[in-house]
């Protein structure tokens, strides 16, 4: 395992992206701040910031719903995981950073 593969970098977040339109339930969660968030991200996330992570029950109360996670470079979506794994959530996965996804973006 590399370096990167710790922190998203081996994701491919385009794959990623297309496994959570196929999930049933998934919620695709963009961690960025805000101001990222409003400049471009992928069409139908939610924007829960890294620094706001404690509070995504207000957005996402099933702990067991599927929730794919992404960032910049996916540095910042691993510490969401590892956040939210231990609040309980039970489907968490990292899919990347935003830099690499090749899809349009709003």
């Amino acid at each position: 395992m590399s370096i990167f593969s710790l922190f998203g970098g081996g994701a491919n977040i385009n794959e990623g992206v297309a496994e959570a339109r196929e999930t049933s339930g998934a919620i695709l969660v963009d961690v960025r701040e805000a101001d990222e968030y409003a400049s471009g991200h992928i069409k139908g996330a939610v924007n829960v910031p890294l620094s706001s992570i404690g509070k995504i029950s207000s957005t996402v109360s099933d702990i067991a719903v599927p929730l794919f996670l992404y960032c910049a470079s996916g540095a910042r979506s691993a510490r969401a995981m590892k956040a939210l794994k231990q609040m309980g959530y039970t489907s968490v996965r990292n899919i990347g950073g935003i830099r690499g996804y090749t899809g349009p973006v709003e």
